[in-house]
């Protein structure tokens, strides 16, 4: 039996936002290429590639809420053709409840983190439909045991767990630090620029790791509502010469700027998997990080671990400046993770 498989999505390689945008890509392509499964992707048309198997929908509002719902429809028209829709997040909430109340179609929920993880401010609006994207469902997944404890504790769901793949950069074949004119150590962060990831108390903990004496260079890539006010932070701080701020990094050159580093942090408030961690254990960089839900697949002290604060991140910084060993932990690849998921859609199908 071949299961038709209806995913949603919001952005797709190379224009993605984060992680989710990456897995549900790796998932698609994968399900596609499988012949017990065919799978269908539906995402806004303002940032679907041309492909036979995507269907884009043309949307009046840049609002992510707004833009949900105007998926709903056309996830309810094509629903009836498909066995199972996969939706993500609380975006998928409405287009996934509306398929589902609609079609015999069952509804599948992944959650890659909480809403209100990701800004100091929670919703009231965002967590509605997160309940709905976690209580509806005819099964929920969550890409970490940490995600799903949290999910378990707030909604009283626990989810199935299936962590992601390991993403592995792409190269140009560029020497950064040259590029960049640094010569001394380059410690190197990518990601949004949002409270969740505590990039703050990533630069506060570097201008400490600069008083104690150690000659480096902070690599700040990425861009968000916050890189004004961080750039305006190494001001105050007096570092400004030894941060550099990209601004958006190609995913073509991301592989260059992992392995000119002598050590990527993860600074994250909340990192419920963490594929910038991936990235850069798969090129062979030191990882300094907070919690995440990646370590549950990693060997213990694959990654020096620290707190969400300047004075463990200094002290980390240090240590793995000082240490000789690469990381070289056995990847977890996305045809598992893909293997993993389309069990749970057998399940579902019997």
């Amino acid at each position: 039996m071949v299961l038709e498989v209806l995913m949603t999505g919001w952005g797709y390689p190379p224009d993605v936002d984060g992680g989710l945008d990456i897995h549900v890509a790796r998932l698609f392509e994968i399900l596609s290429g499988r012949e017990d499964t065919n799978a269908e992707l539906l995402m806004p048309a303002d940032r679907a590639p041309d492909d036979e198997k995507i269907n884009p929908v043309e949307t009046d509002s840049e609002e992510m809420v707004r833009k949900a719902r105007e998926l709903s429809s056309k996830a309810v028209e094509l629903s009836r053709e498909f066995d199972i829709i996969h939706t993500h997040d609380w975006l998928g909430a409405e287009p996934g409840y509306k398929a589902a109340k609609h079609s015999e179609v069952s509804w599948i929920s992944t959650m890659h983190s909480l809403a209100d993880d990701r800004t100091r401010k929670g919703s009231r609006r965002l967590e509605k439909l997160e309940r709905a994207a976690v209580e509806a469902p005819d099964q929920v997944i969550a890409v970490s045991d940490i995600l799903a404890s949290e999910i378990q504790e707030k909604y009283g769901r626990r989810p199935e767990v299936v962590h992601d793949g390991f993403s592995r950069p792409k190269y140009s074949g560029k020497v950064m630090k040259t590029d960049l004119g640094i010569s001394d150590d380059m410690v190197f962060f990518v990601g949004r620029h949002s409270e969740q990831k505590g990039i703050e108390h990533l630069v506060y903990g570097f201008s400490k790791l600069l008083e104690s004496g150690r000659q480096a260079h902070l690599v700040i890539g990425g861009k968000g509502h916050m890189t004004e006010s961080l750039k305006m932070f190494t001001e105050v701080l007096g570092i400004q010469e030894k941060v550099t701020f990209t601004g958006f990094i190609p995913r073509e050159q991301l592989g260059d700027f992992y392995s000119g580093a002598e050590v990527f942090v993860s600074p994250s408030l909340s990192e419920p998997f963490g594929l910038t961690i991936t990235e850069a254990l798969n090129a062979g960089t030191k990882v300094v990080a907070t919690e995440s839900g990646v370590e549950e697949v990693l060997p213990e002290d694959t990654i020096t671990s620290v707190e969400p604060e300047s004075g463990s991140i200094a002290l980390g910084l240090e240590k793995a400046l000082d240490s000789s060993d690469k990381p070289d932990p056995e990847p977890r690849s996305w045809e598992e993770m893909s293997e993993e998921v389309t069990q749970l859609y057998r399940d579902l199908s019997r």
